[in-house]
């Protein structure tokens, strides 16, 4: 398996509502994902920087998506 690649917030966001999450609210710099099943998920929005690989890792692992799933949204 190859490294799980840094991306921008705004895409992560994206992917995620095509995933079927949508955006519930936004505190400060981050915003709350929700899915109709009752998931939330924090993404940090900070203008300009990539998510660091960490973060997305435990963004997805909330999510209940593979690298490979969250690759091809």
């Amino acid at each position: 398996m190859s490294r799980l690649p840094t991306y921008k917030p705004d895409e992560v966001i994206r992917k995620l509502q095509k995933a079927g999450f949508s955006v519930d609210h936004v505190t400060g710099s981050h915003y709350i994902l929700r899915h109709p099943d009752g998931r939330r998920i924090v993404v940090p929005y900070h203008q300009g920087r990539d998510l660091k690989r960490g973060v997305l890792r435990a963004i997805l692992r909330q999510a209940g998506l593979t690298p490979e799933e969250f690759r091809r949204l």
